[in-house]
């Protein structure tokens, strides 16, 4: 299978040489060509350049006419919990009404509140439910996701939601990675330590031998799980292959980014409550630090200080953290708006946070995240827009038009 994309106002997120993260000054730009051409064969992208430079053996290849709209890569969202079942609009209400996201959590809601509606739904149900949020996510322009575990807290829910998290993967265009986040929250009516013995004894032995996750998460948070315990949790995954990551710093300085650093973490998530100490501690090591700026919108915390980060040379990352209780959505559009209004991070810094770095922390930097020879096809064509700084300005808004994923287009929003 052969297509040519031609007439491509810009094209976006360009590079001759693929590199796998992008920082200090490379983050501020991203690279384009203006007047474009690109040629995809086999859903891998084969070749582009500028549309005086067009070849004419490719004359007779299929092809999209992008006039007057920008093609940029799918974006990447590198922290999601996309299997989870109904919804928490109530806890909605009671945030409004002044309860903080630990008082609704000790009183029975949050993940416990989602742990108990997953343990009776079946897994035909979940995946349905599922499926639905995958298709929203690829509208809008997602073509790569990851998808935690950690509304399940037995070992048999824990592992329904990675088996349909796989499914996904399997039965939809997105590539897919999975997280085993077993460490989510205590099961009501069992004490931490009983529940981590579960997480580490049967859990992780489980995950690992189905396969059914790369990556083992932890949430380091007072109230849930201590610097030492995940620790424990990490370094007993390492044993069965499973790579760190850490919910880290969301409410409180929790300390997850030093032990997140400290176990070798791909990516430390959230740092809603992070300074200079932790800036201090992610500098010198190769942990990605990855931004929810969902969750802080919508639970009315503090921001991550993107900017100090970025300005320290950090690899920054945008993710949804798509989930029922304090981010409810998956438009990682709607997450570059954040990340510029409310972070103070420029259209360009979102979008390589969106697509390169998103990709490393995601160990996909050689398959997705930019338009580059030998790079899997997977990109947006936008509506008719001014510029790239339209995207996160014009906010709340889809500017997708067509989303293509392995060279097949696999969206076509019509407004």
């Amino acid at each position: 299978m052969e297509l040519v994309v031609k007439n491509i106002k810009t094209l976006a997120q360009v590079e001759e040489k693929i590199r796998k993260i992008v920082s200090g000054e490379e983050i501020k730009s991203v690279p384009t060509i203006e007047n474009a051409w690109m040629h995809i064969k086999n859903g891998i992208i084969e070749n582009f350049g500028e549309m005086k430079d067009f070849p004419s053996e490719l004359s007779n290849i299929e092809e999209v006419d992008a006039t007057d709209r920008i093609v940029l890569p799918a974006w990447v969202d590198s922290h999601t919990h996309l299997v989870f079942a109904g919804t928490r609009e109530s806890e909605f209400v009671d945030k409004i009404n002044g309860l903080s996201y630990a008082e609704i959590a000790r009183r029975g809601g949050g993940i416990l509140n989602s742990a108990k509606r997953l343990q009776e739904t079946s897994d035909d149900d979940l995946f349905e439910q599922t499926l639905v949020r995958a298709n929203q996510i690829m509208s809008m322009g997602t073509g790569t996701v990851e998808i935690k575990s950690g509304y399940g807290l037995t070992v048999k829910d824990e592992i329904k939601m990675l088996r349909v998290a796989k499914r996904i993967g399997e039965e939809t265009p997105l590539n897919v990675k999975t997280t085993f986040l077993g460490a989510h929250a205590v099961p009501k009516g069992m004490n931490k330590e009983d529940y981590l013995d579960l997480v580490i004894k049967e859990m992780i032995p489980q995950v690992a031998e189905e396969k059914l996750a790369e990556y083992c998460d932890v949430f380091c948070e007072e109230g849930f799980f201590s610097e030492d315990e995940t620790e424990r949790v990490l370094l007993a995954a390492s044993e069965y292959g499973l790579k760190p990551k850490v919910h880290a710093n969301q409410l409180n300085f929790s300390g997850g980014v030093q032990v997140g650093v400290k176990c070798g973490a791909i990516s430390v998530d959230h740092l809603e409550s992070s300074g200079d100490e932790e800036i201090e501690v992610l500098k010198g090591s190769n942990t990605i630090p990855t931004l929810l700026p969902g969750a802080a919108f919508f639970i009315r915390t503090s921001y991550p200080p993107a900017r100090d980060m970025i300005e320290a040379g950090l690899p920054v990352c945008l993710a949804t953290d798509f989930n029922p209780g304090s981010s409810p959505t998956g438009n990682m559009n709607f997450m570059m708006s954040l990340a510029c209004v409310q972070m103070r991070m420029t259209p360009e810094e979102a979008i390589n946070a969106s697509t390169i770095n998103a990709a490393a922390a995601l160990e996909m930097s050689e398959k997705v995240g930019s338009i580059a020879k030998g790079k899997q096809a997977d990109f947006i064509i936008t509506n008719e827009i001014p510029s790239l700084d339209f995207i996160p300005y014009n906010y709340a808004q889809n500017h997708i038009h067509k989303l293509f994923l392995k060279g097949q287009k696999v969206i076509q929003n019509e407004f």
